[in-house]
């Protein structure tokens, strides 16, 4: 049976509701074998990632889960997101996201294309209306584009899905999780990945190969 992989999800340190441990433990629930902790994070409380790092470390000793230390960028100015994306790696965060240009959300214009151009980025968050020049980007410099569980973030699901077919993408599916109702299961991950129009080949890279590929590359798995 496959597990699923999580790259996106907040606790209660940033604006999610529940502790990591708590985070960790409902994932574990609904088989999942790895996830990410990507508190909001910009210049005000970046210093603070490491403050679950011991959470983390007793969530990885004592359970069948792998859980990660990693960061999101959100709404930061774009002159800024490569300096807080580099001190989220020097503080430990072992994948950063950046909060891209969701359609439902006043994100500044930019923000993707600030984010495709960081060595220090490892996800571009819901891209929205994401640009081929910024998708080619995101190819050049080994950046994964998202694929959105969430609410109001996966209105460009489709035009993302499209537009990493044209240009060669690698994509993810991920939650975002804020709440315990955004957790999901593999097959409900398989579903909306399907419904963004991958094919069934495309949806089961996204959802299993890329993760683990990223994952790889972070020496995690």
């Amino acid at each position: 049976m496959n597990k699923r992989i999580d790259l996106h999800m907040h606790s209660l340190f940033s604006d999610g509701e529940l502790l990591p441990s708590e985070l960790a433990r409902r994932a574990l629930k609904l088989n999942h074998e790895v996830i990410a902790i990507t508190d909001h994070v910009d210049y005000s409380n970046v210093e603070e990632i490491p403050k679950i790092q011991s959470a983390i470390d007793d969530v990885n000793e004592n359970w069948d889960i792998t859980a990660v230390l990693g960061a999101e960028v959100t709404h930061a100015p774009i002159e800024s997101i490569d300096g807080i994306a580099k001190r989220a790696k020097e503080l430990g965060a072992k994948i950063v996201v950046v909060h891209g240009e969701t359609l439902n959300e006043p994100v500044t214009p930019g923000t993707n294309l600030a984010a495709v151009k960081s060595k220090y980025v490892d996800i571009l968050g819901h891209p929205g209306l994401i640009t081929k020049e910024e998708a080619e980007l995101a190819l050049e410099n080994d950046i994964y584009l998202e694929i959105s569980a969430r609410k109001g973030h996966c209105l460009g699901n489709g035009h993302v899905a499209s537009i990493a077919r044209e240009v060669g993408n690698k994509l993810l599916v991920d939650t975002d999780t804020h709440a315990p109702s955004d957790l999901i299961t593999f097959e409900k991950s398989y579903e909306i990945a399907r419904g963004a129009g991958l094919s069934d080949e495309e949806a089961m890279k996204a959802i299993v190969d890329n993760p683990r590929e990223l994952l790889k590359s972070k020496g995690i798995l």
